[in-house]
């Protein structure tokens, strides 16, 4: 790959949340070597002229789920393997041009998919994936329905899907966690808790046996991975973080004593905001019961103060979405509402420097420093203040690279 130079750009440290003096940014090979107000040698290397703009490092959103076209997610794991890889290629697209670089798949992906991305196969984020769910019989993520009775409902010969990998007991929660190991999981996700888009299970119980929990992070230690737990209720978020979970997703009823909690063990807050404010808008429309639209009005009211919480707490917060099927194009929206819980630097953390420590990838993504992988984003305005050129990326991003690799530019040629 051609050596390139990123000049006249001010680049945002997203660890000290600040935006440096201007610099020129050198990538080769994909990767950032240098950033430095020094002149740089241009020598025969491609020069951009960034006109004095921020540059971030690229985005990272540490919730979503490539594979869900549908809202319907019973209906989704019913697809052919194929049709879902199909319709997983646009919505990989709509994230890395909204200057999502790189995503932790929350469940569904598999390494295919990962693969195709990698492979330039797909145009889409760099993508760590968790395989299946994994899950306890009647857990969020068992979507059979009554009567069913054997776990065969959903199976494909792909792995693709939102349906868990249902695990009871011990051993076989054990077997689970080595099998998304054996199928290059680059992180673990358990059912904690009860959900909003399960009817069957409460949202405030709580879901595995203490045992069950301890050893699905046993075995992702083993293979140096860790657990990223899906949890509502204060009991769910302590039990799981006690157990060793690394992240809690979602959390929205998280108090102080749970907070208290998460940050003696140090785990991260995954809010997911943007979601329940797409389900509100179109949760009857789409079918949902009364009783998951009165789950999801519980949950959207306590978002933010759960945020506003673990951020007094000193718990991390990280940047996450959860959006479904066509509301994957609302991904952007979750900075604004964020910002009612933290401010732009913070939030900017948030899909940055902070997701990045959470995926164990610091120096690797979230940064621009020189080892990094040169995802970055050139954009109008400044950040820190202001995110309005996130929440408008069509416009508000003018020019956008994944790996040394021009996506879309807007700059002058």
């Amino acid at each position: 790959m051609r050596r390139q130079v990123l000049r006249n750009a001010r680049p945002f440290d997203s660890a000290r949340g600040t935006i440096g003096p201007q610099s020129q940014i050198v990538i080769e090979n994909g990767r950032i070597v240098a950033v430095t107000a020094e002149p740089v040698q241009v020598d025969d290397a491609q020069v951009i002229d960034a006109g004095g703009r921020v540059v971030l490092p690229g985005l990272i959103d540490a919730h979503v789920h490539v594979v869900a076209a549908s809202h319907d997610l019973t209906a989704n794991g019913l697809q052919a393997p194929s049709l879902i890889t199909a319709q997983a290629s646009a919505i990989l697209r709509g994230m890395l041009h909204r200057g999502f670089t790189t995503v932790r798949d929350a469940a569904g992906a598999d390494f295919g998919l990962q693969e195709a991305v990698a492979r330039g196969l797909f145009e889409g984020p760099r993508l760590y994936i968790a395989g299946f769910p994994v899950c306890q019989t009647g857990g969020h993520a068992d979507m059979r329905p009554k009567g069913v009775r054997t776990r065969e409902m959903f199976c494909t010969c792909a792995g693709l899907g939102l349906i868990g990998a249902i695990a009871d007991g011990v051993g076989e929660v054990r077997r689970a966690v080595r099998e998304q190991v054996r199928n290059g999981a680059n992180q673990i996700k358990i059912m904690a808790g009860g959900g909003i888009s399960s009817p069957t299970d409460p949202l405030e119980g709580t879901q595995f046996s203490v045992d069950e929990l301890r050893a699905a992070c046993e075995e992702a230690e083993a293979a140096n991975l860790y657990v990223m737990a899906h949890a509502y209720s204060p009991r769910a978020i302590t039990r799981a973080v006690q157990a060793g979970v690394r992240s809690i997703e979602h959390g929205n009823l998280l108090d102080e004593a749970s907070a208290r909690e998460m940050k003696r063990h140090g785990a991260y807050l995954v809010p997911t905001l943007a979601t329940y404010a797409a389900l509100a808008a179109e949760g009857e429309r789409l079918g949902w019961s009364a009783e998951m639209l009165g789950k999801l009005a519980r949950v959207r009211s306590r978002g933010i103060d759960a945020v506003r919480i673990a951020r007094s707490e000193g718990v991390p917060v990280v940047f996450g979405t959860d959006l479904l099927g066509h509301m994957h194009g609302q991904q952007s929206g979750e900075f604004n509402l964020r910002l009612q819980a933290m401010s732009a630097v913070e939030a900017l953390q948030s899909a940055t420097i902070d997701a990045a420590r959470l995926m164990r990838a610091e120096g690797e993504i979230g940064e621009l420093v020189p080892g990094a992988w040169a995802d970055l984003l050139v954009v109008d305005g400044d950040p820190t203040v202001d995110l309005s050129m996130l929440t408008a990326p069509e416009t508000g991003i003018r020019l956008l690279v994944q790996g040394g690799r021009t996506v879309r530019s807007t700059l002058p040629s």
